[in-house]
């Protein structure tokens, strides 16, 4: 099989359907760009929301659920062992939120090569004092310089700094409740816990993280603030936040963790499995849709090629007549349809390219998200590498059919017929 001259022969029946052959090139043009673009857009889609939920999620959490004990004294008891028991309206055991020893804790973790670093954090639900009115809320105490390098929480302070929590008595707030009570920086809110304990504190700061039940509740100060307002020792702490290297690992070390330490603990996907569901099916939802799209590119491939057949059965007969096999006319409508699929190919990774980079500048402006300036776009050549591969293949499948029909035409009734 001489190839140049198959492809020669290929490329002048090209041309001689050019506007037949430029459509299929711009149909498959058009399904790898858009293939694309919805598939960059859709993963920095999911990126974008990743982000927002795992900078403010650490990768396994430990602290002390509120849940009645396990093993009740009747069950303890020989006598009644072996017997069925029924006990109603039992009572969470009072463990006290406070994570026991847990200075100790985190100078352990700390060691772990497995960990990046470790957040300690404190969670008590409060009153924010209006006026005569009581909005609850609930206050983090945190270590400023841990969750600032973990979660990055200056990336969510609209107004104010982070490190002004240093300051004693000092207290970032979240927008929605700055706005419920038309509260600014420099201004002072008054605080009652749970307990009944009254405090005075400078609201430093405001934050908005886009989620509108925390933006509506939350506050933060620091550590020792936290454990003064709850008239705490300075190793009180209810939550520990680690974050890990390989977050892959988070279930297997929460396991262990719960173990190790006789703590609850949590990992990141199991807080957050209906997020992580939404993003597998949009993802899905995507590459289903850029593949139709290329289906149906290559319908129209397949389509053009069989006229194509059916219009040059006289060469296609005088071809065979003068030596070419069907194995060489076969060849010869294959590399047409390889021709068409990868100039249009190529085409659609540069129009791919140009449409995500004009998604990417476009402006993208919401109260929710602060942070988010632009439309997010995920320019992961995986999708490039995807999209070319998929439609070579949709192309090549597409001219399997008519090349095949072609290399079995009889030229002895082709020519007897003209």
């Amino acid at each position: 099989m001489n190839f140049k001259l198959i492809l020669n022969i290929a490329v002048h029946l090209l041309r001689a359907r050019l506007k037949q052959s430029i459509v299929a090139a711009v149909g498959v043009t058009f399904g790898i760009a858009m293939f694309i673009t919805l598939v960059s857009f859709m993963h920095g889609l999911n990126n974008m929301l990743d982000e927002l939920m795992l900078n403010r999620t650490p990768h396994v959490r430990l602290y002390n659920e509120i849940k009645p004990s396990q093993n009740q004294p009747i069950s303890l008891s020989k006598e009644y062992k072996k017997d069925i028991n029924f006990v109603n309206s039992v009572k969470p055991k009072d463990r006290g939120k406070a994570i026991y020893n847990s200075k100790a804790i985190i100078h352990y973790l700390k060691q772990d090569e497995r960990i990046v670093d470790v957040a300690p954090k404190i969670t008590t639900p409060v009153f924010f004092n209006s006026g005569t009115i009581e909005i609850s809320g609930v206050v983090y105490g945190i270590d400023v310089a841990a969750e600032e390098k973990l979660f990055k929480l200056s990336d969510y302070v609209i107004e104010g700094k982070v490190s002004d929590l240093t300051q004693n008595n000092s207290i970032i707030i979240g927008k929605g409740l700055a706005d419920k009570m038309l509260l600014k920086k420099g201004d002072v809110i008054k605080i009652t816990t749970a307990k009944g304990n009254l405090a005075s504190m400078k609201v430093v700061g405001i934050t908005q993280i886009g989620i509108a039940d925390l933006d509506n509740t939350m506050s933060y100060t620091s550590l020792d603030t936290a454990q003064k307002l709850l008239g705490e020792p300075t190793n009180y702490i209810t939550d520990i936040q680690v974050k890990l290297h390989d977050i892959t690992t988070a279930p297997a070390l929460a396991a262990e963790f719960r173990a190790k330490f006789d703590v609850d603990a949590i990992d990141y996907q199991t807080s957050n499995s209906q997020f992580e569901t939404g993003s597998t099916v949009r993802s899905i939802i995507s590459y289903a849709v850029g593949i139709v799209l290329l289906i149906v590119a290559g319908f129209g491939i397949y389509n053009i090629l069989n006229m194509m057949i059916f219009e040059k059965m006289d060469s296609i007969a005088i071809l065979k007549a003068t030596g070419f096999s069907g194995n060489d006319v076969k060849w010869i409508f294959i590399l047409l349809s390889m021709v068409i699929g990868i100039t249009g190919g190529l085409f659609g990774l540069l129009f791919g390219f140009i449409f995500t980079s004009i998604i990417d500048v476009i402006p993208f402006s919401t109260a929710a998200l602060p942070t988010i300036k632009t439309y997010p776009i995920d320019y992961n050549i995986v999708y490039y590498f995807v999209g070319i591969t998929f439609a070579l293949c949709t192309t090549l499948i597409a001219g399997l059919f008519p090349a095949l029909k072609a290399s079995k035409v009889d030229p002895v009734e082709i020519i007897r017929g003209k």
